[in-house]
């Protein structure tokens, strides 16, 4: 299988790949949507509400324990506090096929975390101002037996993950020194509980940091999952198929360098991506078509 990878990696697609591309560029440019409310300068989240009223927004390690509400335009609708939780490094939030929404609390910047977890949360009204987390999953990694590893294999942060029929997906930023663009994708059964995560893939984008390492995903309904970096988005077709051995990754440049943190789709080839604000630029959320 380690060959097999080695060999994928190389040809850019996975073994068995569908006809694509390699790269493609977009027809349209990342256009400004709104920016951000000045109090949200950290986001590292979105999700949409069920009804694609509302954007659920999140912040990562030192900020506030609460999830934002705002509306299509951009405003702040409310602040939800949740209760029961601590954001000890909030990277990603999802929603599953029901609207149910989770929160990623596995930010592990220096891959030494052994608190990771998943929270699921009562969040279904947008004028609400509190919440608890209803159910709490746990987790380590399959393979990691050093906190931190050696720097040649920082792979086990992650900002990035989705839900797809009862199971959690999460891909990893890769820290390593030498970085190559690979990273390792991790299986998670949405449960209440404390496991260990499964690997099941090892995939590899092109270029420099800024290029592929991974700040955030998002699913649609074709099972296609999106990745996001500072300066482009990865569209992976068919991964779930034939135990991750059968894939596509398109690579489409954003033609704009920012630290984008949070990507969501708004329909099958529109996304909302969000960038942290850095003195005077950023902190704006942007529409994206994938063509």
């Amino acid at each position: 299988m380690n060959i097999l990878s080695a060999i994928c990696s190389l040809l850019f697609i996975g073994c068995n790949p569908k006809k694509n591309d390699s790269e493609a560029k977009s027809q349209d440019d990342l256009k400004t949507e709104f920016s951000l409310p000045k109090k949200l300068r950290e986001v590292s989240g979105i999700a949409l509400s069920q009804d694609q009223k509302t954007i659920w927004a999140i912040e990562d390690a030192g900020n506030k324990n609460v999830v934002y509400g705002l509306n299509r335009k951009g405003e702040l609708i409310n602040d939800v506090l949740v209760e029961n939780a601590e954001n000890n490094d909030w990277e990603d939030i999802t929603k599953d096929a029901a609207g149910n929404i989770y929160i990623g609390d596995f930010g592990n910047n220096d891959n030494d975390r052994q608190n990771l977890s998943i929270l699921k949360l009562d969040l279904n009204n947008p004028s609400q101002t509190t919440t608890k987390v209803t159910q709490t999953t746990k987790f380590h990694y399959e393979g990691q037996t050093e906190f931190p590893p050696k720097k040649s294999n920082l792979l086990y942060d992650c900002e990035a993950f989705v839900e797809k029929d009862g199971s959690f997906y999460l891909f990893t930023k890769n820290r390593s020194k030498g970085f190559d663009g690979t990273f390792l994708v991790f299986q998670i059964p949405n449960q209440e509980g404390d496991f260990e995560a499964k690997l099941v893939g090892k995939l590899k984008l092109e270029g420099s940091f800024d290029d592929a390492a991974i700040t955030s995903a998002s699913i649609n309904s074709k099972n296609q999952v999106v990745l996001l970096t500072h300066k482009n988005v990865f569209l992976v077709s068919a991964l779930f198929e034939n135990n991750f051995k059968n894939y596509a990754i398109q690579k489409m440049s954003l033609n704009h360098n920012s630290q984008k943190e949070a990507v969501v789709f708004v329909d099958d080839k529109t996304l909302l991506i969000v960038d942290e604000k850095d003195k005077n630029e950023g902190g704006n959320v942007y529409r994206f078509s994938l063509k």
